[in-house]
């Protein structure tokens, strides 16, 4: 047939390519074409810093090395790998002194403000920033190598000190800050340029999965929720094209921290404000922002006179509790507490706190889905002895579901939810705000609080008093004593006792609460201490509590007869005032006295010896290694009472039992 006839060349040519696959499979390898090499590029996480460029500045000085120039630089991330970035953040480490004005496309991670001074002692090592608004970057494998979502850029302004040309002034390390990659030491991928490529780190590719790795559906890939002492979650429950109704929770999750009449602040960065509030109210009613701004360009027909607040950074404080029932601005769960925020341990019910924001957008997020929480919070007590915090960043997590408010059992979801992280944290060089004093039934002295525990005031430095002079041994009454007027009681008790003073002698401790520990009884089956509160502030302070640390007297510990005392674990009593008798109140005037006396509550503790065999309390045993008041670490005395023999077991505990009996039956005659 025609159509079965091969032509004599096709014949050679189809006989060539049968030989060449012959000896081909007599070889052992495949007729097809050897595959293309792998690019060489980064299959990871890939950063680069560009410095775009510096120009000097005044003032000019003489030192070159010391010259002040204005300088910009771009921050480039981009997922090259096979798992979504979430919540991505990166480290710089700045080395010439930087000081950040402006920065675009991120936020720093510990919510700073701007200028920052990346080299300032709370500062660290290095310098992080997270993506805002773009928190997330996706996969090359599940958008088609879209570069707008698996790259962000970071815009940098700022000003350094530097000598002149040639070098190119270039961060000294630069990384991504998240523990499941690794980082190579970053290098000058060309002139004014620095990269590097993270890679997962081997146990978090063994976690990792191909779905959770091309997962571009937000709603079914988030980050687990973060644990730390303070969570606020930031909750969207009803979104609109403009606007949406959000409920931010604050939860105590410290086992000592608490708040006083806390104040919340964040940053909006795509001009939002707050129309209204429910639970809570601004520092500041202020709408000028709004009317002069581009939300009264745009929202021309809103009347502006009810807006709440249109503050870049407004401050948000809780409502009293007589505002609890008011239907306009209260009736929210968790709301109404005058900013009072306490443990877990100390009152569940009263760990968490909550309002409710309706907020306004901008273009170009008029869209139901548009939806961006706001960045940089920060919240702190109004309270002298309330702790710091540092918050980080929002990080999207899975909707909090609610139950039906009917009973029905079905839950709701929120339509989109955010959690950002707090943390207490204490500043280089910060001083305690409450101190603790020893003393003992078989000594007559008591030791003071450490000279200037809590800090000294400037102007007290000097040769009025000395800042390092170890404190001076003082008679029991003496507690009752503010600091400014124990000189004469200091230096009778050490003529009567033949101690040195020191000259100058010791400043006095500066604190705002002080706390007496007080061996008082030591037997065979058991023994027994007293604390004693006493409050130097101005303020009264309503439902204290108190937490002692007894390394080795812990587990004897029985009862606490006039504070409500509870064995908390990690050798921790947690003690707190009975039910109406929780109020320490301020110092006052007391009638026959020409001081000011503290505010103060008194307490035995009963321990028994039979589960701590062998403590030996006169030895250092019967005293606390730490102790805490509000959630702040007091400052601890530098030594123990010592025992100086029988005769004198009785007079120091009896001593300051009478005084502390004489003060409260004069107060009672106010």
């Amino acid at each position: 047939m025609a159509g079965s006839v091969v032509s004599a060349p096709h014949a050679v040519v189809l006989g060539l390519l049968l030989l060449a696959g012959l000896a081909a499979a007599q070889r052992g390898t495949p007729a097809a074409a050897a595959a293309p090499a792998p690019d060489p590029g980064c299959n990871g996480i890939e950063l680069t810093y560009t410095f775009n460029g510096r120009q000097m500045i005044r003032p000019h000085v003489s030192d070159k090395n010391k010259q002040p120039y204005s300088f910009r630089a771009t921050a480039s991330v981009v997922n090259s790998g096979t798992r979504p970035l979430k919540s991505w953040a990166i480290l710089v480490a700045f080395a010439h002194g930087e000081i950040l004005v402006g920065v675009d496309g991120a936020v720093l991670t510990g919510g700073g403000d701007l200028p920052y001074n990346t080299t300032a002692e709370d500062a660290g090592n290095a310098t992080s920033f997270s993506g805002y608004p773009q928190t997330d970057l996706l996969t090359p494998i599940a958008t088609a190598g879209d570069m707008s979502q698996i790259q962000a850029n970071v815009s940098i302004l700022g000003t350094l000190f530097a000598g002149p040309g040639p070098f190119t002034p270039l961060p000294s390390k630069l990384s991504l800050d998240d523990p499941d990659y690794a980082c190579p030491t970053a290098t000058n991928a060309t002139a004014g340029v620095l990269s590097t490529c993270c890679v997962l780190t081997p146990e978090a590719e063994a976690n990792a999965t191909v779905a959770d790795a091309n997962a571009t559906d937000p709603t079914k890939s988030f980050l687990p929720r973060g644990t730390g002492d303070l969570v606020i979650t930031y909750d969207v429950l009803q979104a609109y094209p403009s606007s949406y109704l959000a409920l931010v929770t604050l939860d105590n999750r410290a086992k000592l921290g608490r708040l006083d009449n806390w104040r919340l602040s964040w940053e909006w960065g795509r001009g939002e404000f707050i129309y209204s509030m429910k639970g809570a109210h601004p520092l500041s009613v202020d709408t000028s922002g709004c009317i002069y701004g581009p939300q009264g360009q745009y929202y021309q027909t809103l009347d502006f006179s009810q807006v709440l607040n249109c503050d870049r950074k407004p401050v948000v404080l809780d409502l009293p509790l007589s505002r609890y029932n008011d239907t306009q601005i209260g009736k929210i769960d968790n709301c109404c507490r005058n900013g009072t925020i306490l443990p877990r341990v100390m009152d569940e019910a009263q760990s968490k706190s909550a309002f409710q924001m309706q907020v306004y957008k901008m273009p170009p997020d008029l869209n139901r889905t548009k939806l961006f929480p706001p960045a940089s919070f920060k919240i702190a007590g109004a309270s002298s002895l309330n702790p710091d915090y540092t918050c980080g960043q929002p990080v999207p997590v899975s909707p909090t579901a609610f139950p039906d408010p009917s009973g029905l059992d079905s839950t709701t979801l929120a339509v989109a939810t955010w959690q950002v992280v707090c943390n207490i944290t204490t500043t280089k060089g910060a001083k305690p705000k409450c101190c603790v004093t020893f003393s003992a039934y078989y000594n007559d002295s008591v030791i003071p609080c450490n000279t200037c525990a809590c800090g000294c005031p400037a102007n007290r430095r000097g040769p009025t008093c000395s800042t390092t002079a170890q404190s001076m041994l003082l008679p029991p009454e003496a507690l009752l004593v503010p600091f400014d007027n124990r000189t004469q009681k200091a230096l009778a008790w050490a003529e009567l006792k033949h101690y040195n003073v020191p000259q100058p002698m010791p400043c006095g401790d500066f604190c705002g609460v002080s706390i007496n520990w007080h061996v008082s009884t030591d037997y065979n089956k058991g023994w027994s201490a007293r604390v004693t509160l006493f409050n130097w502030e101005d303020v009264d302070m309503a439902n204290w509590f108190a937490a002692i640390v007894m390394d080795k007297a812990y587990d004897g510990f029985e009862k606490a007869y006039s504070f409500n005392g509870t064995s908390v674990g990690n050798n921790t009593i947690f003690m707190e005032g009975m039910e109406g008798l929780n109020y320490l109140v301020k110092q006052t005037n007391m009638s026959g006295s020409d001081y000011l006396v503290p505010g103060k509550q008194q307490s035995v503790l009963s321990f028994s010896k039979k589960l701590t065999p062998g403590i030996n309390v006169v030895a250092g045993d019967g005293f606390p290694t730490k102790v805490f008041f509000n959630g702040d670490e007091c400052s601890m005395p530098q030594r123990i009472p010592i025992s100086t023999g029988s005769s004198t077991r009785l007079s120091s505990a009896l001593a300051l039992v009478l005084v502390l009996a004489a003060s409260a039956f004069l107060l009672l005659q106010q």
